[in-house]
């Protein structure tokens, strides 16, 4: 029988060529032989030339992600080789010093295109960003089991149209146990130092993001004896992270009442009073006019809205949102006090983001001086051909 062949356009070889891992459906993959998803195919181009083996998502925008240059098949002593890589990788170059909650697997950036694997505490969390791993996924979990013997493995899997879920309020449940036992229903985990609740079983977060670890470590450094506003508080990390480097008063906002009950708890979990801040349940660009209006300033305002947020009162997108909201944030910064403008959207790229902070800055006549540009957490690697991979974005600015 002859070789079934997966053959690519000239565009795609570019792109493989220069290290990219991601074929995107086209007319050339459409041509492509019937096949089921998490299948291992070999991809070539017109002449023949193997270019890489991938995992086909027929059905999906990325049709395959390329796994490997040489020709392999996703098998125990594979997969073994890429999850130990990543543990060593992070065991020699992260400093997780009172932290057991990070990122064991970042898909690209461990070879592992579209799974990822986190790590909370005794409990593992494995995300799946395409259907093409589901076929594999009792091998990862023996994997896991084998190397890290956790107490439970869950799996999340990541829809692809998280906005469209997300403004409609569609079920809560993405995540299935895959081994051991489950988690509590407030999982406790620490991060430098600090305690923080997780939920393993809903939603389409856990309620703590490691990929702002290390910029949470920096704003410690920062707030003491200071006022500190943080908008789309979420469940509060930052705010705590603030709170416990000793900032005068925290004021925390975010639309959700869920949310902000579940930071009060973070809050008291470190035996740090609620009492002596602020909470409020409001859409951040309302609250800011009325702190405008009533002359309330604060020293350091925070912002890392997700890429897309709707309420009953407004929308935010990360496009045209970010500079409304520099604006509004000017308002209540004096002279001298720090913005950190945060944003994980992947399609935004830095340079991209930072015109949005100068349109916001001109809108609101305010001077705003770059003073540190960071992005995600260490054990969130990417390789230097998948610039996708570097899509957090975490901007301070002294106001003049």
């Amino acid at each position: 029988m002859a070789e079934r062949m997966f053959v690519v356009g000239p565009e795609t070889v570019r792109m493989l060529d220069l290290g990219h891992p991601w074929i995107i459906a086209d007319k050339f993959t459409a041509a492509w032989p019937p096949g089921s998803a998490g299948e291992v195919i070999a991809l070539t181009e017109k002449g023949g030339r193997f270019l890489g083996s991938a995992l086909y998502a027929p059905d999906e925008r990325i049709v395959a992600r390329v796994l490997d240059r040489k020709k392999i098949g996703v098998n125990r002593a594979w997969l073994q080789g890429r999850i130990v890589a990543a543990l060593d990788l992070r065991r020699n170059h992260l400093d997780l010093t009172g932290t057991n909650a990070y990122r064991l697997v970042n898909g690209e950036g461990d070879g592992l295109s579209g799974l990822t694997v986190d790590v909370y505490g005794d409990y593992l969390m494995v995300q799946t960003y395409s259907a093409a791993w589901k076929p594999h996924l009792k091998l990862v979990a023996d994997v896991l089991q084998e190397l890290l013997a956790p107490r439970g493995i869950y799996e999340k899997f990541r829809p692809q149209e998280t906005r469209e879920l997300s403004a409609k309020g569609a079920s809560t449940r993405y995540s299935r146990m895959l081994h051991g036992t489950a988690a509590p229903a407030e999982l406790v985990v620490e991060e430098n130092g600090l305690n923080y609740g997780v939920d393993l079983a809903d939603g389409l977060n856990t309620g703590l993001f490691p990929d702002q670890r290390e910029n949470r470590r920096d704003l410690m450094g920062r707030v003491k004896g200071k006022t500190v506003l943080n908008l789309f508080a979420y469940t509060g990390a930052f705010s705590v992270a603030a709170a416990a480097a000793g900032a005068q008063k925290v004021t925390s906002v975010d639309a959700s009442g869920a949310y902000l009950g579940r930071a009060q708890a973070n809050f008291e979990l470190n035996r740090l009073n609620p009492k002596r801040h602020e909470f409020f349940v409001d859409d951040c660009f309302k609250l800011l006019e009325r702190f405008a209006r009533d002359k309330r300033r604060f020293d350091v305002v925070l912002f890392d809205p997700p890429s897309f947020s709707s309420t009953r009162k407004s929308t935010f997108s990360t496009r045209g949102g970010t500079a409304d909201l520099v604006s509004a944030a000017c308002a209540v910064l004096p002279p001298g006090g720090l913005l950190i403008a945060s944003s994980n959207h992947q399609k935004t790229e830095l340079a991209d983001y930072l015109k949005e902070l100068r349109r916001g800055a001109l809108q609101a006549g305010c001077d705003l001086k770059v003073i540190s540009v960071r992005g995600q957490a260490a054990d969130f690697t990417y390789p230097v051909t998948f610039p996708e991979g570097r899509y957090l974005k975490y901007v301070l600015a002294v106001k003049g």
